[in-house]
């Protein structure tokens, strides 16, 4: 026990995606993506960056970029409802290698419906896994779901998915980021920001193009929780290139 209330607390203190908790901010109301850049000064970058995400994926520059070099290690992982995604917090051993530098995986999160798009299309749910490299640089890799099949991945996170916010629990059993991903990593790229305030930029954005399945029911037990549609909506590219 007094293991898992360290590793509880070790995990709560990590770094999360969803930054700038000192201002209340949500995706609906007078809280919601249109008003996030006058909520506070942190915030500003959501209204006047220019490198905003998410992105509708078109026209993609046709490049020989590196192949992703992906490393995982099955640990420990927490479920969190943070009020404005389901987020699962991941133990150490998870590696993304790219450009000659290692990121390590902190947490991967949930958007319904998707925020990034492909060539208009949007996808019934998203995840985002956040990596950090040791000199605080970010890089997020995007996996998006078509409705399908039951997911067997998310089963195991969404049978102890929290309802309540600041709850959350130990899975039993952890996801297999590995199973969980497609069997192909071809992927869009293109230089971006969070998607949640600060909407800080200089994120390197990794979007798979190979979406994986997720029932009806699992897209729809995540409303259950969440209560409301949680996507940024699209931002303007702003002449920035995105590469295939």
């Amino acid at each position: 026990m007094k293991g898992k209330l360290l590793f509880a607390a070790m995990l709560a203190a990590s770094f999360s995606a969803n930054a700038g908790e000192h201002a209340h901010w949500g995706y609906e109301g007078q809280e919601d993506p249109a008003h996030w850049g006058k909520l506070s000064p942190d915030f500003s970058l959501c209204e006047t960056g220019k490198n905003q995400s998410p992105v509708n994926i078109q026209g993609a520059m046709k490049t020989h970029h590196g192949q992703l070099e992906l490393h995982f290690q099955q640990g420990k992982q927490q479920i969190v409802n943070n009020g404005h995604t389901i987020q699962i917090n991941t133990s150490a051993g998870n590696t993304l290698k790219l450009d000659g530098d290692t990121f390590t995986l902190q947490q991967f999160h949930f958007h319904a419906p998707s925020e990034n798009e492909i060539d208009g299309k949007q996808f019934p749910l998203e995840a985002h896994f956040v990596y950090k490299d040791n000199k605080g640089g970010l890089v997020v890799l995007a996996l998006l779901f078509q409705q399908g099949s039951a997911n067997k991945q998310l089963a195991l996170a969404w049978q102890q998915m929290p309802a309540a916010i600041d709850q959350m629990a130990i899975l039993n059993r952890p996801v297999d980021i590995n199973a969980l991903l497609p069997k192909q990593f071809n992927f869009y790229r293109f230089s971006g920001s969070l998607t949640t305030p600060p909407c800080s930029e200089g994120v390197i954005w990794l979007v798979l193009e190979q979406p994986v399945n997720v029932s009806a029911e699992q897209i729809n037990q995540f409303h259950s929780v969440v209560h409301h549609n949680n996507n940024r909506p699209i931002q303007p590219l702003n002449g920035r290139v995105i590469v295939d």
